[in-house]
C-alpha cells in the first residue's frame, strides 16, 4: 500500500491543488470579501512564477520528500509510530495533529528569529490577500520548511496515508485561507472552531505588527486559541485594515526578481521579538 501511495502521490496533490485553487480563484470573482485595486495578472503571474521556481528548487535539493521517508521509516522502522503498537486510525490521526502543531511552532519560530523573518516576510510583503498569497514563500524558507518536516516524520514515523492527507489538506486550507472569499459571518464564526478561516488569517496579514504577529495556524485553529495568539479581529475590520508589511509598498516589489532579493534588502523590523513593537505595546 506505501508504494501504491508514493507512486500516486505526485498526481494526487496536483489534482487537488489545481481543483482547489480554481475553486478559489472563481469564488474570489463571485464573492469577494476586499476589493483589490492591484491587477490580478501583476500578482498572479509573479506569485505563480514563484511557485515554479520553489518547486524545482526542492525537486533538484532534496532525494526524497515527506511521504517518501514516512514509506523508508516504516521499511526500516525509524520513528515512534513505527516502534509503539497503535492501532492504525490513531497513528494517522495523532500523526495529522503533531504535524500540523509542528507546522504552527515552525511558523512562529520564522517570525520571532530575525534571519528567518527575513525570509518569511516576502510572505506578508503582498500588497493584497488572496489564493495565490498562500503560494508566496521564498525558496529558501521553502528548504528550510522540507528539511523541518522531514526530521518532524523521521522521528515520529507516522503513517505514509497520514503524511499524504497532511500534505494535501495543508495545500488546500493554506489556498482556502488566504482566498478573498466573503464568509457570512454566523459560516465563519462556527468554521473557525474547526479550521483557520480566511478572516481569521487575514488578521495575520495585517500591516500592524502586532496583527502581523499572531494567527499562526495554517490548517487548525486549536493551537492559537491554546497558546495565546489567537486575535479574533483586525482592529480596523477587514475592510478597514492595511495589507502586508512596512517595507516593500511599491507595485514593482511584487516583481519576482524583487521577491527573492527581499531578504537582502532593509532591515529586520516587524518580526515577533522586535523590540520597537515590544516599546509601543508598553506605551499604548
Amino acid at each position: 500500500m506505501s508504494d501504491t501511495i508514493l507512486a500516486a502521490e505526485p498526481m494526487i496533490r496536483l489534482v487537488f491543488f489545481l481543483g482547489v485553487l480554481a475553486a478559489m480563484a472563481l469564488w474570489e470573482v463571485a464573492a469577494p470579501r476586499r476589493r483589490q485595486e492591484i491587477p490580478r495578472v501583476l500578482r498572479w503571474t509573479n506569485n505563480m512564477a514563484l511557485v515554479v521556481v520553489d518547486t524545482v528548487i526542492l525537486r533538484l535539493s532534496f532525494p526524497i520528500l515527506a511521504v517518501g521517508l514516512a514509506v523508508m521509516a516504516e521499511d526500516r522502522g525509524w520513528g515512534l509510530f513505527n516502534i509503539i503498537d497503535a492501532p492504525l486510525w490513531l497513528a494517522i490521526l495523532a500523526s495529522m495533529l503533531l504535524l500540523d502543531l509542528a507546522i504552527y511552532l515552525q511558523h512562529v519560530m520564522f517570525h520571532a528569529v530575525p534571519g528567518l523573518w527575513r525570509l518569511h516576510r516576502m510572505h506578508h510583503a503582498d500588497l493584497e490577500f488572496d489564493a495565490t498569497t498562500g503560494l508566496r514563500f521564498h525558496p529558501i524558507e521553502i528548504l528550510i520548511s522540507m528539511g523541518i518536516k522531514l526530521a518532524v516524520v523521521a522521528a515520529l514515523g507516522p503513517p505514509a496515508v497520514a503524511v499524504l492527507l497532511f500534505e494535501v489538506l495543508l495545500n488546500a486550507t493554506a489556498l482556502f485561507n488566504h482566498a478573498n472569499i466573503d464568509l457570512p459571518r454566523p459560516v465563519d464564526r462556527v468554521l473557525r472552531l474547526f479550521v483557520v478561516t480566511p478572516d481569521m488569517h487575514r488578521v495575520h496579514h495585517s500591516i500592524d505588527p502586532r496583527e502581523t504577529n499572531s494567527n499562526y495556524g495554517f490548517n487548525l485553529p486549536w493551537w492559537d486559541r491554546l497558546l495565546g495568539t489567537y486575535v479574533a479581529q483586525p482592529a480596523k475590520g477587514h475592510a478597514g485594515m492595511e495589507i502586508g508589511i512596512e517595507q516593500f509598498r511599491t507595485r514593482r516589489d511584487l516583481w519576482l526578481d524583487r521577491m527573492l532579493l527581499q531578504p537582502v534588502r532593509g532591515p529586520a523590523s516587524g518580526h515577533a521579538l522586535d523590540p520597537q513593537i515590544t516599546t509601543k505595546d508598553v506605551a499604548e
